[in-house]
């Protein structure tokens, strides 16, 4: 009976060392920066280490999640960490807790970082890949559930529009808004107000020498991502469904007009121009002085041939808003779209030796020119904002031409082959 139990306790003896031995081998090559020399030896003895005393396992995993984290592989290295987490509370140990959380949140930190540089060099994909990652190392915790919004942004960057779909699903599934406390506070001696964190503002609250302390909050993203799904239906030619989202998207938030803007541009491109037009008419009425809503209409109307209502539109824009170049060009080419119905008239009466029609060919001839001097003021004021604007240069030279301006034709021939060389 004691050689049986000297023999059991000899064999657990060697086993114990074994784990030991194993698990000091792979803390030795992870010391020295051997990250999948160190794998290997925790892969060929999981086995024999798993099936042991919880200390141990607790250490494997430990050990395991260190070598995955340096070998770059965080998701698995945050799951094998909360694994040693796990088991060292089960036996109330705490000598691997603290320093597994500190690598859980430096995985987390260089993932979301090497996420941020790849967003920066174009690599959409392989961002939304680590972002994904960020999120499902703790998929609860508000912060992590935005790293799946920005996942979402960079697939849709990528053009993989279904794992987008799917990320922007789950989000508006789980009711995210994304809106967190912003925190301000007004300097005494400046008047300038600042934007700090929490902690600086609760120590700021009592504090002479700041006044109007406030918390704000940021706006919800929920609009957002139901407007990018009813968007993404429509790269995938599923119009209803798109149809769908955005009118859920204007039931959460009536007034916002960025989903007004958002609705009419869904419908303008599955061709409704009428639509189109009809909501962009709501935004005009919710934000009348925003510049761009009056020159969007100017451009629909434009092309329905309502030009006298286009025009005004584009003067709005104009009286709004004196910089935006695009808006010049479009009055410049609706005014000159009169042209083609003048010529036409002249045309017919160029052979007719009749007095009645030289003179109206006259007339028409005046009103073709009164059209170009018209087109001028906007052309001149587009050269003086935009110098290098080769479309405005060569319009207004061949309208300098045409209505005898030598001098200024001359001047735009010499702008345009100065840009030219």
């Amino acid at each position: 009976m004691k050689n049986i139990l000297f023999t059991l306790l000899l064999t657990i003896s060697f086993f114990t060392y074994g784990q030991k031995k194993e698990l000091k081998q792979a803390q030795k090559l992870i010391d020295q920066e051997f990250y999948n020399e160190a794998l290997d030896v925790l892969q060929n003895n999981k086995e024999l280490i798993l099936s042991s005393d919880i200390k141990y396992q607790a250490h494997y995993y430990y050990l395991n999640g260190w070598a995955l984290k340096e070998d770059s592989k965080s998701l698995k290295a945050v799951e094998s960490l909360r694994k040693s987490i796990e088991l060292e509370r089960s036996i109330r140990q705490k000598k691997y807790i603290e320093d597994a959380n500190i690598l859980i949140q430096n995985a987390e930190a260089e993932l979301v970082n090497s996420a941020v540089e790849d967003n920066k060099n174009d690599k959409f994909l392989e961002a939304s890949e680590k972002l994904y990652d960020a999120y499902l190392m703790n998929p609860d915790k508000e912060e992590n559930i935005t790293y799946l919004y920005y996942s979402a942004s960079s697939a849709v960057n990528s053009k993989e529009y279904d794992k987008a779909l799917e990320h922007y699903l789950k989000l508006k599934n789980m009711g995210y808004t994304g809106v967190v406390s912003e925190y301000f506070v007004t300097s005494v001696e400046t008047g300038v107000e600042e934007k700090v964190s929490e902690t600086e503002y609760n120590l700021f609250k009592t504090s002479d020498e700041y006044s109007n302390q406030r918390i704000g909050k940021t706006e919800s993203r929920l609009p957002e991502i139901v407007k990018n799904i009813a968007l993404i239906y429509v790269q995938k030619g599923e119009n209803d469904l798109a149809i769908s989202a955005i009118k859920e998207a204007r039931a959460i938030n009536p007034n916002d007009v960025n989903l007004i803007l958002s609705e009419a541009d869904l419908y303008i491109k599955i061709g409704d121009k009428n639509k189109f037009k009809e909501l962009m008419q709501q935004a005009v009425e919710k934000d009348p002085n925003n510049a761009i809503l009056y020159y969007n209409l100017g451009v629909i109307n434009g092309e329905q041939g309502e030009f006298k209502v286009a025009k005004d539109y584009y003067l709005k824009a104009l009286e709004l808003d004196n910089t935006y170049t695009a808006t010049y060009l479009n009055l410049v080419g609706l005014i000159l779209e009169g042209e083609g119905p003048i010529v036409e008239e002249m045309n017919k009466l160029v052979t007719s030796r009749k007095r009645s029609d030289l003179d109206k060919y006259d007339q028409l001839e005046e009103q073709r020119i009164g059209l170009y001097k018209e087109c001028l003021p906007y052309l001149e004021k587009l050269i003086e904002i935009d110098p290098t604007n080769i479309e405005a240069l060569k319009t207004a030279k061949n309208i300098y031409y045409t209505t005898d301006d030598l001098d200024n034709f001359k001047l735009m021939n010499v702008k345009l082959q100065e840009l030219e060389n």
